[in-house]
């Protein structure tokens, strides 16, 4: 096994969950074991949900986060998301219960990480977790001196701190040049979720 490092995706701009992704399916062709898990996403329309489950046992999948009401409906395409927030966090939200939902998670990932089962573990949106105050930027650093030399560690999310950073061998910043968004496109099944 080669020696495990830690890489994060971040910025502003579409692609950091796509590229854990493609580096996912690419470690599974090499017959890696991955486990896949997800903060702050506790919908289950994301389409690489269906995907992830169908690749099993080579790579797992975990989700936490706040639950979409309308999820079933827009994971058949029956409706579209309307952009109502309520499965998203913003600034000024009461976040008590996504902080006991994360912390949950933070445990269950040093558990996945220090299992040495896996030899990449991908914590999707956790650096979104430290900007929202869900989890310290202390308890991410102390996640990361935990982890084995054989584990490949990949961190998503905006907003990198510079000691997460500085702790990372590889950092990827997605800066956003043009987005749909601008236009009033929002978001479409299959291609953001």
């Amino acid at each position: 096994m080669f020696k495990g490092l830690i890489q994060v995706y971040t910025g502003n701009s579409k692609g950091k969950t796509t590229a854990a992704l493609g580096l996912s399916l690419r470690a599974i062709g090499h017959g890696y074991k991955v486990y896949f898990l997800q903060f702050m996403k506790g919908s289950n329309y994301y389409g690489e949900i269906s995907t992830l489950n169908k690749l099993s046992p080579q790579i797992e999948h975990a989700q936490f986060g706040r639950p979409c009401r309308n999820g079933g409906l827009i994971k058949e395409g029956l409706s579209t998301c309307i952009a109502c927030g309520k499965c998203f966090i913003k600034k000024g939200d009461d976040i008590s219960q996504d902080k006991e939902e994360m912390k949950k998670a933070l445990d269950f990932s040093l558990d996945i990480i220090t299992s040495e089962d896996y030899n990449i573990v991908v914590l999707d949106e956790i650096l979104n977790c430290i900007y929202f105050d869900i989890i310290t930027e202390d308890e991410l650093l102390n996640l990361l001196s935990k982890k084995p030399s054989t584990v490949e560690l990949v961190l998503t999310g905006r907003n990198a701190t510079e000691n997460i950073i500085s702790k990372a061998d590889l950092v990827t910043n997605m800066g956003q040049v043009k987005h749909p968004f601008e236009q009033g496109v929002m978001a479409r099944r299959g291609i953001e979720y």
